[in-house]
């Protein structure tokens, strides 16, 4: 696999053309496309017979990391305010779309989709990734707008909207359009858009229980724990999270005993199951955590 140094500096070098882009969101983005692809590369290693896509190859290693960076940003411009309104929805037309982007200072958007069209092994992963684009940039400004407004959330509303927001979509399907992974068909089966469904609510309340600490902290209110703590002042928020945890992953573990899906799905979605221990625990700035599983706000 290409070396962290270098991988990051081509992100960083990309990153360079947004405004707000920092530093931190090409390091997780390699730290954690990094995690990602270890622990799918011999299924990967499986796929290439078919499909001829080297599980080492640079130009797709790098394209992926790039798409993980895109979506730390993203979240950082709704989050933090990186980039005026205006300039943010210019910049979703760009990446949801697929046009290109008149705003100086956001040529990179441009750039990463016109290289992950190229890239496509199937181009309905391209498609389907502008459409989770869209999804992923309408469900952030809904998390915060409804974070900054006076009325909450039902937690039910919450998860459903913080399925999308979690961005597991979009990583998924990068991966797919990459590597040959068949996404677009296997999206047919019922048991998988289960199973879709299933790993980002349950990446959602890792992100929000590993997080909730320093979202309270900085008065971040787009969180679970947040939100129902300030409907039930006192509800024992963590246990019932915990509960609700641990019950879709049983759901999920259910449904992959019963289907079997082509590799490397079963263990990328194994990766992304253990993702609060093997990634968030271990990161040392955007998800770093303390004794109390405090930590910086993980990206949505």
């Amino acid at each position: 696999m290409i070396q962290t140094e270098r991988a990051l500096q081509q992100v960083l070098e990309w990153g360079r053309s947004l405004t707000g882009f920092a530093d931190e969101h090409a390091v997780e983005a390699v730290r954690g496309g990094q995690y990602i692809l270890r622990r799918i590369r011999p299924s990967l290693r499986y796929t290439s017979a078919r499909t001829g896509r080297d599980p080492q190859d640079e130009t797709l290693i790098v394209a992926f990391y790039r798409e993980l960076a895109l979506l730390f940003w993203l979240d950082d411009c709704n989050d933090l305010g990186l980039i005026a309104p205006e300039q943010l929805a210019g910049v979703e037309q760009t990446l949801g779309h697929g046009v290109p982007c008149a705003l100086p200072g956001f040529e990179g958007c441009a750039v990463l989709r016109a290289s992950l069209a190229a890239l496509a092994y199937d181009r309905r992963d391209y498609s389907q990734l502008l459409d989770d684009t869209r999804c992923y940039c309408a469900a952030l400004r809904a998390g915060h707008a409804q974070a900054a407004g006076a009325e909450r959330w039902s937690y039910a509303e919450y998860l459903h909207n913080g399925i999308d927001s979690i961005g597991y979509a979009n990583v998924f399907c990068c991966l797919s359009l990459l590597w040959g992974l068949d996404m677009a068909t296997l999206r047919a089966r019922p048991a998988f858009r289960q199973v879709l469904r299933l790993i980002c609510a349950i990446g959602r309340l890792q992100n929000d229980l590993h997080g909730r600490d320093k979202d309270r902290s900085a008065g971040e209110a787009d969180n679970a724990a947040i939100l129902l703590l300030q409907r039930y002042p006192a509800m024992p928020v963590v246990e019932f999270l915990n509960d609700e945890l641990a019950g879709h992953t049983r759901m999920l573990h259910r449904v992959m005993a019963e289907e079997r899906f082509p590799a490397p799905w079963g263990p990328l979605i194994e990766a992304m199951a253990d993702i609060r221990a093997q990634y968030y625990q271990t990161s040392t700035s955007r998800y770093c955590s303390d004794a109390a599983e405090g930590g910086q706000r993980a990206p949505a």
